[in-house]
C-alpha cells in the first residue's frame, strides 16, 4: 500500500512560490536523489525549479505550475521505488511527461498528494528481465493499441520507442502462452546481388539488418534464452523476403523499418496474418532508403488502410523521443529545414 505523502501549501515569494514535500522512507530517498544528485539535477533543469532537501522534507521554489509538477514527478518516482523498480534517467523524463495527466487527475496547491492515482490506468508490459512502461502519452497509446488490435502501424521518427516497445509486447503475449512464437522481420534493402558478396552462410548475411531486433530481445529475456527459443524456432528473426508463401498463425508478428518495403512486399506481408496472431508493423516516413521511383509500402498502406475497422495507427513525432536529447533536437532541425 502506498505511503502518505504530505505537503504544505506553498507561501508566496514575489512571482515564486514554494512548497514543501516529504517522503516516509529515507532509505528509498537516496535512490530518489540518485547518484551525487543526478535525477533532482534534471528534475530542476527540465521544470524550472530549484529544490533543496532534509531529512524526508523537500522543497520546492519556482512558479506555482512548475512547483505542483514537480511535487507530482516527485510522488510518481516514489512510487517507483516503493514497488522495488528502478529509477533511472528516462524514469524521470516519463514521469515528467506522463504525470497526472495519464489518469486525469491534477493536484491543486496544498492538497495531500495521492501516489499514482487511479492504477488501473497504468500501462505495463511484463518481460522475463524487466516491467517496460510507456514514457509518453503517445507510448501509452501505441501498447494500449497493441493490445486492442489484431494490426498495428506505428509511424514516426526514430528514437521514439516504436521496435522496443512491440518486441516488449510480443514477449508478454509469448510468456502469457498467448501465442506460441514471436516472429521479427526487417526488410534487408541491399538483399539483392549485394548480399550474395558478402561472406558466410545466410545467417551470417542478413543478420547484421536484424541486429536492432536481438538488442530488443535480449533487454527482456536472457541471452542463453533467446538462442536457445531462437534454436527452436519459437524466436524467428528473418528478412522480409523470407515471408513469402507462409501464413503466421498463433504468433506476435513484427515488420520493423517497414518504409524500406515495397508495395508488393507490404501487400504479401499484411496477407500472412493468420489465426490468432497479431502484427506490428513499424516505420518513419522519413528515412525511406529505396531506390529512387520506388514507392514505400509503408506510405501505401496508411493511405489505402486508414479506416478500415480493427486496425491502429499511432503517430509519433519529435516530442516521444527517449533517446539522448540531441536525438529530438537533431528531428526538430531536419523537420524545420526545407531542403530535407
Amino acid at each position: 500500500m502506498a505511503s502518505e505523502i504530505v505537503t504544505t501549501p506553498p507561501t508566496a515569494d514575489n512571482a515564486r512560490i514554494e512548497q514543501i514535500v516529504s517522503f516516509p522512507d529515507n532509505m528509498l530517498l537516496i535512490e530518489l536523489i540518485g547518484p551525487h544528485g543526478v535525477n533532482l539535477a534534471k528534475i530542476e533543469q527540465l521544470l524550472g525549479v530549484a529544490i533543496s532537501h532534509r531529512g524526508n522534507e523537500f522543497s520546492i521554489t519556482g512558479e506555482g505550475a512548475d512547483v505542483t509538477r514537480t511535487a507530482e514527478t516527485l510522488s510518481t518516482l516514489y512510487e517507483r521505488l516503493e514497488q522495488g523498480k528502478q529509477v533511472e534517467s528516462g524514469d524521470v523524463d516519463a514521469a515528467i511527461r506522463l504525470g497526472r495527466s495519464a489518469v486525469g487527475t491534477e493536484p491543486q496547491p496544498g492538497d495531500q498528494v495521492e501516489m499514482f492515482p487511479g492504477a488501473g490506468d497504468r500501462v505495463q508490459l511484463r518481460t522475463r528481465k524487466k516491467i517496460v512502461e510507456p514514457r509518453t502519452q503517445t507510448q501509452k497509446a501505441y501498447v494500449q493499441q497493441l493490445m486492442e488490435h489484431e494490426l498495428v502501424f506505428g509511424l514516426g521518427p526514430a528514437g521514439t520507442g516504436k521496435t522496443y516497445l512491440a518486441v516488449a509486447a510480443a514477449m508478454q503475449y509469448f510468456l502469457d502462452g498467448d501465442v506460441d512464437r514471436i516472429i521479427l522481420s526487417r526488410p534487408a534493402v541491399e538483399a539483392g546481388e549485394r548480399l550474395g558478396f558478402l561472406p558466410g552462410d545466410m545467417k551470417e548475411k542478413v543478420d547484421p539488418y536484424m541486429q536492432p531486433l536481438y538488442d530488443a530481445l535480449n533487454d527482456f529475456m536472457p541471452a542463453k534464452q533467446v538462442e536457445k527459443l531462437i534454436e527452436d524456432k519459437r524466436i524467428e528473426i528473418a528478412p522480409l523476403a523470407f515471408m513469402r508463401g507462409r501464413t503466421l498463425s498463433n504468433a506476435f508478428v513484427i515488420l520493423d523499418e517497414a518504409q524500406n518495403a515495397t508495395t508488393m512486399q507490404m501487400k504479401m506481408f499484411l496477407t500472412r496474418l493468420g489465426e490468432n496472431s497479431r502484427m506490428a508493423i513499424n516505420g518513419d516516413m522519413s528515412q525511406i532508403d529505396l531506390q529512387r521511383g520506388v514507392t514505400s509500402g509503408l506510405v501505401e498502406a496508411e493511405r489505402v488502410l486508414r479506416g478500415v475497422k480493427g486496425i491502429g495507427f499511432t503517430h509519433f513525432t519529435s516530442a516521444d523521443v527517449v533517446r539522448h536529447k540531441l536525438v529530438q533536437r537533431i528531428i526538430e532541425a531536419y523537420d524545420r529545414d526545407p531542403a530535407t
